[in-house]
Order: structure tokens, then sequence, then C-alpha cells
């Protein structure tokens, strides 16, 4: 049954007006009834669940004489618009005007409003028809009344009709029972055009302690949920983010009791002490919701309250975004998959299962020598993780000194310890919260910070140093060591229960000796970034890829810029630094015939040929895994062959390495720096895969 309403007005021109806002704004599911004083039937007012009054229309007159009982009364307020105060405001300090409506409550009353909206630089001298005669005056301020306006006025400036305001709307909303109105953009527009300073909504939503904008706070009420009760404790108001939260239509709560319906709410609480309950939490269909209500009171009568309910999930989002603001700067990564430079099987390997482990959210332990890329990798995983758009912090276990370490991970309450930052300290856990924690060089951590880190990856709780509330923290954990960790659990310095829950993943990174043509690669790739524009001989790329490598990818780049620096177009052998040269040892260089004489390689490969007979399918995979970088170990050459359908035993892998090292095509080395393609062996392996010159086309895949 839809709702009735009826507005009283002095004059029908007002009343019209405020019946076309009424229904613009709540619908026309209202029906409305209009009466005005100057229309004559003022006296006649039929009975309807809410009247809208305007109190300089029935000054003089008994309210209670003119309506009928039982509805709500809403006493309208009415504003100009920010434009028309923005014009006021323009005027010269200490002018004099006149303030001219259709009669003297309503002239009084403008000039009420304009002094509370500061409007403090005219004076106001109110004229109305039939008022004495006024002095003559320049300007003529009216709203909407200008041809009231008495002759010989120079100037008028027209604020237009006076308006609703949003307070005044808003209690209709709610005694009408459309209240979801009040979040619609249109509904949102319309106050922001207002010249609003009433603080009735900021105490509606409890932000009494804010001095914020009408439009502002109803853009809070679209967050929260909001609940509007009676005097009797009857729900009258429901928005649609309060059903959400309580999960509960608001057909089934409108005129129903608060008491019975929501007896987790504290209403009778805050009428029994006729004060606000402030942010109370509690628990609503499982979850934890944080509730505050404001009791309304019109003349120190009772009038009813409104519930603010607010999920704590929700402001938990909100503080995330301020710990980004006070934390967040710089955490974030700067590096992809597509950043990691790589195309050696070790390397694609690599990137492919580090791809998977980013879908999840188990603890992944990274391991490497120094400069293979973990923190790289960590970035690319958190980058493609779920976790994305959240905090990446990177801390580095090592470079911290101990007794620092505590409080920058787990964070410090004021006063916890001698130059303890006023108000306390962030840690990296809560900055990280819902995001990725590099933990670089894990294996430097002390004793006692392993079992507190133990509890944090088993609990996902903290507490502050010096403090005594536990914090939960929602963080993905990425550890990282360039040593051997296992070796060092073993020796008892790295907890053995600690290293099980950070390598529930583990990552083990390929050095960029076992990568092949990786090298050439990530020189190509540091030469762009330092705009060097030198070109590597043959035989100079030879000896790079050559090398073992120790420092990996900074040993690489700091030999990319010893190389720009000499300024050379074209780099040879005896150019490359110092350190490089002298690793070399005997290997033979490439000369720059090898690379000319085609028909060299056409004679080593057909001896190839006669060599192997039989087997030249397990030679050529053979030649071809060290010219990708695999491992050389007999069993993993024989596993990988056999994996790629080549037939080939353990005994024919040895075989086939001593036959190639005799013809000139590998390098066999014992150690770390592993057996290694001559120049002439990767020329080989390609004619013999079906690269550019090759006879036959390609023999096998790998």
């Amino acid at each position: 049954m839809a709702k009735r309403l009826a507005i009283l007005t002095w004059d029908s021109d007002s009343v019209a007006l405020y019946a076309r806002q009424v229904r613009e704004f709540l619908g026309e599911e209202i029906d409305i009834e209009t009466y005005s004083v100057q229309g004559g039937n003022a006296r006649q007012v039929a009975p309807a669940d809410v009247y809208l009054v305007s109190t300089c229309a029935f000054a003089d007159r008994d309210l209670a004489q003119l309506l009928p009982g039982g509805g709500k009364v809403v006493i309208s307020e009415v504003r100009i618009t920010r434009e028309g105060l923005r014009r006021l405001m323009e005027v010269s300090r200490n002018t004099k005007a006149l303030l001219v409506n259709i009669n003297q409550p309503m002239a009084t009353e403008t000039i009420a409003m304009l002094n509370q909206l500061g409007v403090t630089n005219i004076q106001f001298v109110p004229y109305w028809p039939g008022a004495p005669e006024p002095p003559a005056l320049p300007l003529a301020i009216t709203t909407g009344e200008s041809r009231y306006v008495p002759d010989g006025v120079e100037t008028i400036i027209d604020l237009g009709p006076r308006l609703l305001s949003g307070n005044t709307l808003t209690e209709l909303a709610f005694y009408l029972k459309r209240e979801h109105v009040i979040g619609q953009p249109h509904f949102q527009a319309y106050l922001a055009n207002l010249a609003e300073r009433s603080h009735s909504i900021e105490r509606m939503l409890q932000r009494s302690t804010q001095m914020e904008s009408l439009f502002d706070l109803f853009q809070q009420a679209l967050d929260a949920g909001l609940l509007g009760v009676d005097a009797d404790g009857t729900i009258f108001a429901c928005n649609p983010k309060a059903e959400e939260i309580l999960d509960v239509s608001a057909h089934q709560l409108l005129d129903s009791r608060a008491q019975e319906s929501l007896s987790a709410l504290p209403f009778e609480e805050c009428f029994a002490d006729r004060k606000a309950v402030q942010a109370r939490l509690v628990e609503i269909g499982g979850s934890p919701v944080n509730v505050s209500i404001q009791p309304m009171f019109r003349n120190g009568r009772l009038m009813g309250a409104y519930c603010i309910l607010q999920r704590f999930r929700d402001e938990e989002n909100r503080q995330q975004k301020m710990r980004r603001q006070i934390l967040g700067k710089g955490h974030v990564t700067k590096y992809t998959f597509d950043s990691i430079v790589g195309q050696s099987a070790p390397m694609l390997n690599a990137k492919a299962l580090a791809r998977k482990m980013a879908a999840g959210n188990a603890a992944i332990l990274i391991s490497g020598e120094s400069g293979t890329g973990k923190e790289l990798f960590a970035q690319a995983i958190h980058a493609a993780s779920p976790r994305a758009a959240e905090p990446f912090v990177a801390i580095n276990c090592a470079a911290i000194p101990d007794s620092l370490l505590e409080g920058q991970l787990f964070g410090y309450e004021e006063g916890s310890f001698t130059g303890a930052r006023k108000g306390g300290h962030i840690g990296f856990f809560e900055a990280a919260r819902r995001g990725t924690l590099f933990l670089d060089e894990i294996e430097a951590m002390s004793p006692m910070l392993q079992v507190k880190l133990l509890r944090v990856l088993q609990e996902k709780e903290i507490i502050r140093l010096g403090g005594v509330d536990v914090i939960h923290v929602d963080v993905r954990v990425i550890a990282a060591t360039n040593e051997d960790l296992p070796a060092i659990v073993r020796r008892g310095a790295f907890r053995k229960d600690l290293f099980y829950r950070l390598s529930v993943l583990p990552l083990q990174l390929p050095p960029l000796r076992n990568r092949g043509q990786d090298v050439r690669l990530l020189l190509d790739e540091m030469k762009e970034g330092l705009g060097a524009k030198f070109a590597l001989s043959p035989a100079a790329l030879q000896l790079l890829i050559a090398h073992s490598w120790d420092g990996n990818a900074r040993e690489l780049r700091n030999c990319v810029e010893y190389l720009a620096y000499l300024d050379k177009p074209v780099i040879a052998p005896e150019d490359l630094p110092p350190t490089i040269l002298a690793t070399a040892g005997a290997a033979p260089f490439a000369s720059a015939s090898e690379q000319a004489e085609p028909d060299r390689e056409e004679e080593v490969l057909a001896r190839l040929r006669r060599r192997a007979g039989s087997d030249l399918a397990a030679y050529a995979f053979v030649l071809a895994a060290l010219c990708g970088g695999a491992s050389t170990g007999r069993k993993s050459l024989a596993a990988q062959a056999r994996a790629q359908g080549v037939s080939m035993t353990e005994q024919t892998a040895r075989t086939a390495l001593t036959r190639l090292e005799e013809l000139g095509l590998v390098e066999i080395r014992r150690g770390r720096g592993g057996s290694r393609p001559t120049l002439l062996g990767r020329a080989v392996s390609q004619r013999l895969e079906g690269g550019p010159g090759a006879a036959g086309g390609p023999k096998w895949e790998i």
C-alpha cells in the first residue's frame, strides 16, 4: 500500500515545488496531497502517514489543531544552491541589501539560513509585500520572489526557489520507507548542489566529530549498513548494504522489533542510557561486524536511533590502504617472468616451475648461487600470483643486525626500547599483509628469530616487540639462500622444522655456467641497458660462454661494463678482463679461421660419422646437450636421451664424450666448470640438428 504524504506551506508555488522534489527523489509510489494558506485549504488536511510542514507558514497557528493525529511530522528545512552561495560571497564586505520574500516569517527565516551558511559580508534588510517602505538600496536579494522587489533597485540577485535540505529529504525517506534512494546517484548529485551546513545527517551516521560535506557523508553511507529504528524500537529503515551484512531482506526486517529480529545489536542499551554506542564488535552470521548506534533527539525527546554496520574485513581493507600510504611506498614489484632473460633448458624449466608455484600460497625456498636472480624470481612469482595487487616487501636478513631485525620484522610499540620511534612502528609482516614477504639470505637469521618466524608461519599471528596484542597476518613467505641450507641444518645451525616450513615448494636456480647461450642473451641485454656499442669476436664470445662465472649475472655485468669502457668496436679475446683470461687456462681460442672454414666443419662431421657409426644419434645428442648447458653426468645424459627416444647407455655417453674431445668438438673439464663444447663443436652440432648448412635435415629432437 502506497504511503501518504501531506505537504503544508504558505504559498501555492512552494507547495508545488516541494511536491515535485519529493516525487523526483522518493518516487511516484507516494500519494501526495498539497495544502497552502494562499490556496485556502490549510484547514482541510486529510490524514496521512507523514506531514511535511513549513514552520514559517504556520508560525502563528497551532499545528496540533491543523493536523490529524497518527502521522509523523517533518519540519521542512530549505537551502539555496552552492552557485547561489558563491554569488553572495563575492559581494563586497559591509554591503547593505534588501532580502525580499513573500512574507515576514519567510524573509526572516531566509536571512537566518544565509547567516548560518557564513554570508556575513552582507547586512540584510528584510522586505515583503506590505512591509514598511524600505531604505533606498541599490541591491536586492531574493529566493525566486523578484516580483516583490521594490522599484528603483539597480541590481537583483535571484537565488532561485528555496530547495528542501538533504536532512529533510532523508527524514522523509526513512518515514516513507524509501531509504534506498539515499545511495542513488541523482540524490547524491542533488546534495552536492546544495549549500548545506546541517550536521544532523552526520549525527545519524555517527560522524559528529568530523566536519564533512553532506555529499561525502552519503558516499560513506554506501559503504556501510544503515538501520533506523523509531522510539519504540521498530525498524523503519534498512539500506541494501545492511541487507547484505545481515543476510536478511529489508522486507523481513521493516516494521519488526529490533530487539526480537536483531538481538545482537545493542539498541536496548542505547535507549536505556540515552547515549551513543561507539564501535562495538559483534558477531553476525559468523563474521565480526563493527556496530555503532547513535540516538536521535528532537527538542529533548528520543525519536529513535540509527545504527551503522561495518564488516570487519571492509574496515581491514581501508586500513590496508592506509598502511600502503604509510609504509607501502616502494613495496611493489618491478619484474615479471618476462623480465627474466634466458632460453636455456635449465632456465626454462625453472621459470615453468616458478609459474606453477605462483598460483599457490605455500612458502617457497629459492636456492641458488649469488647472482642467479633469486629476488628477480621472487618478484616474478609475486607478480604472477593472486596477491599481485598487494605489497611485495623484501628484506635481507644478513644486512640488518640481529638486534634490529626483530623490530623490523614484527614491529614494536612506543617505549619498547631506547630509541623506539614515538607511536611505535609497523613491521614488515604487517606492511606485507595480504601480499608477499621476501626473506633473502635466510640462513643468516639467528636461532631466536628462527623460533619466532616458525610460529608466524604456523599460527599466522605476530606480537609486536613490547606489545601484548595478537595481530593476524595473511602473508606469503618466499625465502632465499645462496648456501647449502640442508648442510647447515645438519650442522645444527638452522632449525630443521623451520627449514621444512620454508621449503614446502623448493626452487633451485641454475648457475650461469650451466646456461650455455644464455650468456650471449644476457650480455646483449646488459649492453643495451648500458648503451654500449661493441661487438664480440667469435673467439671472445666462445671464451665468455666457456667461463665458469662464479659471480653469475653480477660478474657478467662487471665484464660488460669493463668492455664498454674500452671503447673498441670489436672485442678480441685479449681484450677480455684479466679475471676471465686468468681462468681460461689452456683452453684453445677459437680462431676466426675456424668460423670461416665450412670445409673443415664438413671434414670433422665426416670423421664423426665414421667414428660414431650406429651411435651417431647418441653422439649428436651428447653434443647438443652440452651446447644447451645440460648436465654432463653420464646418468643424467642417458636418462635425458631415453626421454627423447634416443638409445644410449652410460657407457655410450662416456665413449661419446671421449671421441668428441678427440675430434676437438668438446673440452672435458673436471670440477665446477664441467665439460663444454668448442666453437667448432657448436657449428657441427648445428649441422647435425639441421641448422644452416646442415646435410640431410634434423636427425633427432632435444
